[in-house]
């Protein structure tokens, strides 16, 4: 299905774009252009064809509701096949998905589905790749981590003239290191876990987190939905280096002047200042214009 219409959330991260929407219930659809990404796909704005991969994060139909538009839009405007990428528990119910729709509209939609396993890795660019990690929801869930994997020359040969170094090469010295680098970090709907506190979270330049709940009451409804709480997000800062940290599938119900209230509250000022709400789009506007973005956004 198509996105139900609204503008969508924005955050720029210099050289990276946030996009998309998530109101828990209803959609999650998050869209980092740049890498070919979009995390889970619940309908399908129009800028979401342009990636050619969706990392799902688990089956609730607000996740993954717009995989058959998708797929199909794709073919149709002549894009390519587009890629699923799951958890492995995940990939029959979606091709069966998938190959119900033949009968309905009488074709075939080509489809690729890539299950893939908690710590397996695709590639998704040149050096960049999707890394699934297991999280704990109500069904199979993966979060997931883009990594760079960057060559550097070992700190040992670093005063090495180039001459030498060359000369080492030739005799099969091994001179650099593959570093790999978090670019971003997704949870997916979870609870608090100690799969949040690995590095592919904690060191991730930009970290985009599910937290479905904010009032001081509700720890028992997250619990039992077993989502993100305010409470376990100001835990998990402690960890979390990131330089953005956004937060994502607030209940349509949420007061965003409340929410605010709480951050202030319970954050520091430098977390504060690194924590964004993906639907708070006053903020994010006004973030945008003083980072040189055009107004007429």
């Amino acid at each position: 299905m198509p996105s139900s219409g609204g503008a969508p959330g924005f955050l720029f991260v210099p050289p990276l774009r946030v996009q998309g929407y998530s109101i828990a219930g209803e959609q999650t659809v998050i869209q980092i252009p740049e890498l070919d990404v979009c995390f889970d796909i619940g309908t399908c704005p129009r800028f979401a064809l342009s990636s050619p991969f969706i990392a799902v994060s688990h089956g609730h139909m607000d996740h993954v509701g717009g995989l058959p538009y998708y797929l199909s839009q794709r073919m149709f405007q002549k894009m390519g096949v587009g890629t699923i990428v799951c958890h492995p528990d995940l990939a029959g119910p979606i091709t069966a998905m998938m190959e119900s729709w033949q009968g309905l509209e009488r074709q075939k939609t080509p489809f690729h589905v890539v299950p893939l396993a908690s710590d397996a890795e695709l590639k998704i660019k040149p050096d960049i790749t999707l890394r699934a990690i297991e999280v704990a929801h109500t069904g199979p869930s993966l979060g997931y981590s883009i990594l760079e994997y960057r060559s550097k020359l070992r700190p040992e040969f670093h005063e090495q003239p180039q001459e030498r170094l060359r000369d080492l090469k030739k005799q099969g010295v091994d001179i650099t290191q593959t570093l790999q680098i978090p670019l971003v970090a997704f949870t997916g709907d979870t609870q608090l876990a100690p799969a949040l506190y690995r590095d592919e979270f904690a060191k991730a330049r930009v970290m985009i987190s599910e937290c479905t709940f904010f009032d001081p009451e509700h720890r028992e409804r997250a619990a039992l939905g077993k989502h993100l709480h305010i409470d376990d997000i100001v835990q998990l800062l402690e960890v979390w280096r990131a330089e953005t940290v956004i937060l994502t599938h607030l209940s349509r119900r949420t007061n965003l002047a409340q929410v605010h209230e709480i951050l202030r509250a319970r954050l520091s000022e430098s977390d504060r200042d690194r924590v964004h709400l993906l639907m708070d789009h006053r903020s994010n506007r006004a973030r945008y214009e003083r980072q040189g973005g055009s107004t007429g956004r």
